[in-house]
C-alpha cells in the first residue's frame, strides 16, 4: 500500500450499508423525537450529550434494554458529577438481559488454543447458569454477596457470571495467569463468598496447573463460603485445592431456578466489581451497576451494529473489561466466540483461521497484537477468506497509522477498522467507530454518543486539533457507582475530579480532529514534558516503531539538569545491535515527522519491553526503574523481570 497522510480516507461505507445500519434507525427516530435540526454526526451527538434523558430513554427503547419495572425519571442531574441518579423507579433482572434468547440458536463457541470447539445454545446456556444461581442460592448467596471466578476466558465463566448475576450477586473475576499476591490483592478487597476456579490453563499447548494456587488464595480469604472446580485441564481431582470445593458441573445441574424465581433489582443495583491495572499501587476496586449493560448495547448496536444471529470476538482474558464488553453482546442475541491462550499457537493464523471457520461478523483484538502479527509476515487476506467480516476492533493502546495501512493491505479492504478507547473505570469507550463514517487514517472515528467528551489545554479551554486532557464534562450511566473500602467517597473523587471538580479527567493525552475524529497520544501522566512542552509518547513509537530494526519501544520523560531529556528504549530485531547510524536514523526519523523536541536525548537498547497483562506499555513503571524507585503491584505486569533491563543503566546515571 503507497503511503499515505494520516488523514486520508481508507474506508467508506457503501450508501447502501450505511442506510441500513443500526445507527441510521437510531438517528431516524431521533430526528422524530427532537426539535433540533440532526443532519450529520456532529449534530446527532450534540443532542445526545445535551438532551441525555430524550437520547438514554431512546438507547433503551431501540436497543432492547429490558425491564420489569419502567422508570419514572432517566437522570436527575446530568451535570453533577459524581452523584447523578440514572433510570430512576426501574428495575429489572441483568442475567435476564443477557438471556435475551431462549431458543436452540448458538450463544457461546468456546475454543482453548488448537483444541476442538464447544458449543453451547441459549437453551442450554440459560439451563446452566439458572443451576448455578440455584447452588449458588443453596450456599447462601445473597444479593450484594460477591462470587469470584479465578477463570479462562470460557463458557464456564459466563455461566458463573450469568447464575451470580440472576439472583443480585456482584461478579469479579481475574485470569488464572495472575500469582497469588495478584488475585489477592483484588479479590481481597472484594471479599467474595463464593470462588470459581479452574485447575489450570493452557498456554502454547502446555497445561499449566494452578490448583496449588488455588489453595493459597482460598486460604488467604477468610469470607468464602464454597468453591466450585472447573476442569479445564483434565487434572487429577485428588489435587482439588479445597475440601469445600464442589465439581462445577454438578453445580450447574442443579434443578434451574425457574424464571418467576428470579428477582428484580433497581437501574443502580451492583453487578461487577473491576479493577484498576494497579501498576501504581493497589488497584482500584470499581462497583459497578446495570448501566454498563445500557452502554455496551449502544456501543454494540449503533456504534458496530451488531445485530441477533451475528458472531462476535474479542481476544480478551477475563482480568480485562473487554470480557464484560464482549459478553453484554449476549443482550443483542449475538454468539460470542470465547477464545484462551496464546493468540499465536501453533502459529500466527490461529484466530483467523477461527474468523474463518466461525464465519465471525466482529473481530475485536489489541494494538500490540496487530503489531506482531504484522510483525511475524501473516498475510491474513492471501489465506482466509473473510466474507462475513464486517467490523475489526482495536483497542488497549493508540493504532498507529501504520497499523490502520497492514490492516487494510494485510486483512480486508471493505472493512470497518475501528480503533476504540476508553477505559475500565466506565467499561466502555469514549472514541469508537461508526457504520456510516468513514475510517481516516490514524484517527478513532468519533465521539462516542452520549458521552460529553472534550480536549482540555492547560488552562482548561476546549480546544479542537490541539492535544490536551481528555475530559467528560456531564455524567453517563455506566460511572462506578462506588468504589469498595471509600466511605466517603474520597478515591472515588481523587480518581477521576481532583483536577477539575465536577468534570471527569480521564488521564489520556488526546485531540479531537477538525472533522471530529479522535488521536489518542497516551496516557497524560506518561506524556513528556521537555522545556514545558507536552507531548505524547504514542508519537514517538510511531515513528520509531516503522524503521525495519525497531521491533518495539518505550519512552521517558527524565528529570534532568532543572529541565526533562527524552530517553528512548528500543528492542531490535532478532540479532541487530543498536549502533551509531542506526540511533541517527531514529533521530533524524522522529525529527522529520514530529518536531526537534520530539527527539529523544538518549537512545539505548533493551531486550525487552514490560507491559501489563492488558498489553498496555507501562512508562511510568520504566520511569520509576531508572530513578531506582520501588514499584508497586509487579503482579499486574505480564512479564515484571523486564523491568531490570532499566535499572542502574550507567548512561542514565548523573
Amino acid at each position: 500500500m503507497a503511503a499515505a497522510s494520516e488523514a486520508s480516507i481508507l474506508w467508506n461505507p457503501s450508501p447502501e450499508r450505511a442506510s441500513a445500519s443500526r445507527l441510521a434507525a437510531f438517528w431516524n427516530e431521533a430526528r422524530r423525537l427532537s426539535a433540533r435540526p440532526l443532519e450529520n454526526y456532529e449534530q446527532l451527538h450534540r443532542w445526545s450529550t445535551e438532551e441525555p434523558g430524550p437520547f438514554w430513554a431512546l438507547v433503551a427503547a431501540n436497543c432492547g434494554l429490558r425491564l420489569r419495572v419502567p422508570w419514572t425519571e432517566v437522570v436527575d442531574d446530568a451535570g453533577r458529577m459524581p452523584g447523578a441518579r440514572w433510570f430512576s423507579g426501574a428495575r429489572l433482572n441483568f442475567a435476564e438481559n443477557l438471556l435475551s434468547r431462549s431458543d436452540d440458536a448458538i450463544a457461546l463457541i468456546s475454543v482453548i488454543e488448537d483444541q476442538a470447539a464447544r458449543q453451547m445454545s441459549f437453551a442450554e446456556l440459560s439451563r446452566a447458569a439458572r443451576g448455578f444461581a440455584a447452588w449458588l442460592g443453596q450456599q447462601g448467596v445473597r444479593s450484594g454477596d460477591v462470587v469470584a471466578a479465578l477463570m479462562p476466558n470460557s463458557s464456564e465463566t459466563v455461566i458463573a457470571m450469568l447464575g451470580a448475576t440472576m439472583i443480585g450477586a456482584v461478579f469479579t473475576s481475574c485470569s488464572p495467569d495472575f500469582g497469588v499476591q495478584g488475585v489477592l490483592d483484588r479479590f481481597g478487597q472484594a471479599s467474595p463468598r463464593v470462588l470459581v476456579c479452574s485447575d489450570g490453563y493452557f498456554f502454547k499447548g502446555q497445561k499449566i496447573d494452578i490448583r496449588q494456587r488455588c489453595a493459597e488464595i482460598i486460604a488467604a480469604l477468610p469470607s468464602l463460603q464454597a468453591v466450585a472446580l472447573v476442569s479445564v485441564c483434565g487434572l487429577d481431582s485428588g489435587g482439588s485445592p479445597s475440601v469445600r470445593s464442589v465439581d462445577f458441573e454438578q453445580c450447574c445441574a442443579n434443578s434451574p431456578l425457574a424464571a418467576e424465581d428470579t428477582p428484580d433489582f433497581p437501574f443502580d443495583h451492583p453487578v461487577y466489581i473491576m479493577y484498576s491495572s494497579g501498576t501504581t499501587g493497589l488497584p482500584k476496586c470499581m462497583v459497578q451497576g446495570a448501566g454498563v449493560l445500557l452502554n455496551h448495547l449502544k456501543e454494540h448496536q449503533l456504534h458496530c451494529d451488531l445485530r441477533a444471529g451475528q458472531r462476535i470476538f474479542y481476544y480478551t482474558t477475563c482480568g480485562w473489561m473487554m470480557w464484560n464488553w464482549l459478553v453484554s453482546a449476549l443482550a443483542s442475541g449475538a454468539t460470542l466466540l470465547l477464545f484462551d491462550g496464546n493468540p499465536f499457537y501453533p502459529d500466527p493464523a490461529i484466530l483467523w483461521r477461527l474468523a474463518e471457520q466461525h464465519r465471525l461478523s466482529i473481530f475485536g483484538t489489541s494494538a500490540r497484537y496487530l503489531a506482531a502479527l504484522e510483525q511475524s509476515g501473516t498475510n491474513v487476506a492471501g489465506e482466509f477468506r473473510l466474507h462475513d467480516l464486517q467490523c475489526v476492533l482495536s483497542t488497549g493502546s493508540p493504532l498507529p497509522p501504520e497499523r490502520f495501512d497492514f490492516v487494510y493491505h494485510s486483512i480486508k479492504q471493505d472493512v470497518q477498522l475501528s480503533s476504540i478507547s476508553g477505559g475500565t473505570d466506565l467499561n466502555g469507550c469514549f472514541a469508537l467507530g461508526n457504520p456510516m463514517l468513514p475510517v481516516r487514517r490514524g484517527e478513532l472515528q468519533c465521539l462516542g454518543l452520549g458521552m460529553s467528551v472534550e480536549i482540555w489545554d492547560q488552562n482548561g479551554q476546549s480546544v479542537i486539533e490541539q492535544q490536551g486532557e481528555l475530559v467528560c464534562t456531564r455524567a453517563f450511566p455506566s460511572m462506578p457507582l462506588h468504589f469498595i473500602n471509600d466511605p466517603d467517597g474520597e478515591l472515588y473523587r481523587r480518581a477521576y475530579f481532583d483536577v477539575y471538580p465536577g468534570v471527569w479527567r480521564h488521564g489520556d493525552f488526546a485531540e479531537i480532529t477538525a472533522h471530529g475524529g479522535l488521536r489518542v497520544s497516551g496516557r497524560s501522566d506518561a506524556t513528556l514534558n521537555p522545556g514545558g512542552v507536552r507531548i505524547g509518547t504514542a508519537d514517538i513509537y510511531r515513528v520509531a516503531e516503522s524503521l525495519a530494526e525497531v521491533e518495539d519501544s518505550v519512552c521517558i520523560g527524565q528529570d534532568w539538569q532543572n529541565d526533562v531529556r527524552v530517553v528512548l528504549f528500543v528492542k531490535l530485531r532478532n540479532g541487530l545491535e543498536l549502533n551509531a547510524q542506526l540511533e541517527d536514523r531514529i533521530r533524524r526519523q522522529i525529527r522529520a515527522e514530529l518536531s526537534p523536541r520530539h527527539v529523544p536525548t538518549i537512545i539505548l537498547q533493551t531486550p525487552e519491553i514490560p507491559y501489563t497483562r492488558n498489553l498496555k506499555k507501562v512508562e511510568i513503571a520504566v520511569r520509576r526503574a531508572v530513578m531506582g524507585l520501588p514499584i508497586p503491584n509487579l503482579e499486574a505486569l505480564a512479564n515484571p523481570q523486564a523491568l531490570l533491563h532499566f535499572q542502574n543503566r550507567p548512561e542514565l546515571q548523573a
